[in-house]
């Protein structure tokens, strides 16, 4: 990341990405509301280990290998795990279209 993007504000989330968390989360589309860019897969979403397995699944199987959240979440500590964004998850999908 550059200087410059630090500064720039999060590009707002794909709906693709926020039909996979409220698949995975199993949660009421309502629930969609608190999908931000910021939001935290953890603190804020209170996603847990069984749907964070199940959300890998679903970026894998829409957006190929690359979009994996395990390898992702593999190199992350424990603090950087908990600090872990929708954001961040948002990275890792190809631009364009699903495969």
């Amino acid at each position: 990341m550059t200087d410059r993007e630090s500064f720039l504000p999060p590009a707002p989330v794909r709906p693709e990405l926020v039909e996979l968390l409220v698949r995975a989360a199993e949660a009421p589309p309502e629930w969609a509301a608190s999908i931000t860019p910021q939001a935290r897969l953890d603190a804020d979403l209170l996603l847990d280990e069984c749907e964070l397995a199940v959300l890998d699944t679903l970026l894998t199987e829409r957006f190929g290998a690359a979009a994996g959240l395990a390898a992702l979440r593999a190199g992350l500590d424990l603090d950087a795990l908990e600090a872990l964004t929708v954001a961040e998850v948002q990275r890792l999908l190809p631009v364009g279209a699903a495969r």
